[in-house]
């Protein structure tokens, strides 16, 4: 399928063949019915005269359509073609699922995006068939589906936490979405799954889905091998984590269960809920396409050493916020994995805001480094200074990181930074925005995998545009064959610190 368009013939086969891997890619719209549903719904599949597939809930939703109340469409998977693309509209929809909208309107994603509001409501228009608008209004239905399903609140509370102005808003728009009212859709769920998961001073238990398969090993060292203390803690299975989130901040605890993951969110308000989800996805790579990114990445090694298997499902770790991200990354350069969190932990021990819960800090601001990181790191005075400088151009606005920038940009603001290389610019640029086809060519754990498996790094145009889960194969396949370099050769330091 294109970027814009969609094949009928190959999204027909999919629901005829209740393919789940296209759930959130696409929805099916049945006239007859007036419901639309993903690909893999149970239901009896419709004949052909009688569908249309639409990209995005809110198409469906402003031709008239409701949600299957069977397959919970809107529970699917996010469609990885926003991390595919690079284009205004996927960048638009990065910033929609973070609740750019519920905070300051269609006014402040276009000036986000750098567009008129009404250029941006054609393109999107053009493109998923609804404007910003309705976009976000799928997204508040998806966000009071979740609270009424899942936890004992008030309507009234459910109404403003997922973003509505007002009751009747969040009433008219359940109605219209599910085709029953807010009380009926918690009835139906109580019915058929007991009784709702207890809520207490804010705390949500959630299933995160995700495509199978998925790599669970490399994803759980990657979580565990970087937990910085006082800001995250692995024990037994689970991550846990303080964020800091638009109206205040969440502890997050999460496990890896097959085809889910699931969260339990301790928020300090409950409106933070549908942007802390988005970036826990964002976060674990959760809508990636894994079945199709493995087909391609095989079908790149075919001439390479016989024998070579690549891991299942590996996925391509985001981030939970972008000036935290560049500045622990900063903080790692040339130092160890250990080290990197030693140091990192010093600065949210000395610098970031006490929280009540298991863990005790937030990460610090970056005002709080750039006022009072030089008192408190460690280390070379040339990387303590561009760290500093780093932080002060991120509290003054000079450095803006989000998931709506594109790479090109973000990757020039990057270099222009004292103290920021290309390997540094292009690692941040590959977990901020989940761009997919970044090579770390010139990291030498990724140069030891290449080396392993007899990949030349100076011809991967065949793998692209999957070069960034490249990457995490070679890492991988690197770290379970340690390295003969004495701890003194040159780079061998730098070789322990990433990925």
């Amino acid at each position: 399928m294109s970027a814009n368009e969609l094949d009928f013939e190959r999204c027909y086969r999919a629901v005829a063949t209740k393919d789940a891997r296209f759930d959130g890619q696409f929805v099916t719209a049945v006239r007859t019915t007036g419901i639309y549903c993903r690909p893999s719904c149970p239901a009896i599949t419709p004949k052909p005269a009688n569908v249309t597939f639409l990209r995005t809930a809110a198409a469906a939703q402003q031709s008239g359509f409701r949600a299957c109340r069977r397959c919970l469409p809107d529970a699917a998977p996010g469609s990885p073609l926003w991390n595919t693309r690079a284009d205004l509209a996927a960048r638009a929809m990065r910033l929609i699922a973070d609740g750019v909208i519920e905070r300051g309107g269609v006014p402040a994603l276009a000036d986000t995006l750098g567009y008129s509001q009404r250029q941006l409501t054609r393109v999107l228009t053009s493109e998923l068939g609804a404007g910003p608008l309705a976009l976000a209004r799928a997204h508040r239905a998806h966000t009071a589906r979740l609270l009424i399903q899942t936890t004992p609140l008030s309507m009234s509370d459910i109404a403003f936490a997922a973003g509505f102005a007002s009751i009747r808003q969040f009433n008219d728009t359940v109605r219209e979405v599910f085709a029953v009212s807010p009380t009926t859709l918690r009835d139906e769920s109580r019915r058929r799954n007991g009784d709702t998961l207890p809520a207490t001073n804010g705390l949500l238990t959630l299933r995160l889905p995700y495509r199978e398969p998925l790599d669970k090993p490399w994803l759980e060292w990657f979580l565990s091998s970087h937990a910085v203390p006082g800001l995250e803690l692995w024990e037994d299975g689970v991550y846990t984590r303080s964020l800091r989130t638009p109206h205040g901040h969440t502890t997050v605890r999460m496990s890896v269960q097959p085809g889910h993951v699931r969260a339990s969110l301790a928020l300090h308000d409950m409106r933070d809920l549908a942007p802390t989800v988005a970036r826990l996805r964002h976060f674990l790579d959760l809508d990636a396409d894994p079945v199709g990114i493995d087909e391609a990445l095989a079908a790149g090694m075919a001439g390479n050493r016989a024998g070579v298997v690549l891991s299942h499902g590996i996925r391509v770790p985001g981030c939970l916020d972008g000036p935290e991200l560049l500045l622990r990354t900063m903080i790692g350069q040339q130092i160890s994995v250990a080290a990197a969190n030693t140091h990192s932990a010093r600065l949210v021990q000395n610098l970031g805001e006490s929280i009540p819960g298991p863990v005790a800090h937030l990460f610090p601001t970056a005002a709080a480094i750039a006022e009072h990181g030089a008192e408190v790191l460690t280390g070379p005075s040339k990387r303590v200074e561009a760290i500093v400088a780093a932080a002060r151009a991120l509290a003054d606005g000079d450095l803006v990181l989000h998931s709506g920038r594109t790479a090109t940009e973000l990757r020039r603001d990057l270099l222009a930074l004292d103290g920021v290389g290309p390997w540094t610019a292009d690692y941040v640029t590959m977990r901020l925005l989940a761009d997919p086809d970044v090579l770390l060519h010139t990291d030498l754990i990724v140069r030891r995998g290449a080396g392993l498996l007899g990949i030349d790094l100076t011809d991967t145009a065949r793998w692209a545009p999957w070069r960034s889960y490249l990457t995490m194969h070679l890492w991988k396949h690197a770290l379970a064959h340690p390295a003969t370099v004495p701890d003194g050769a040159p780079g061998a330091r730098k070789a322990r610190t990433v990925p």
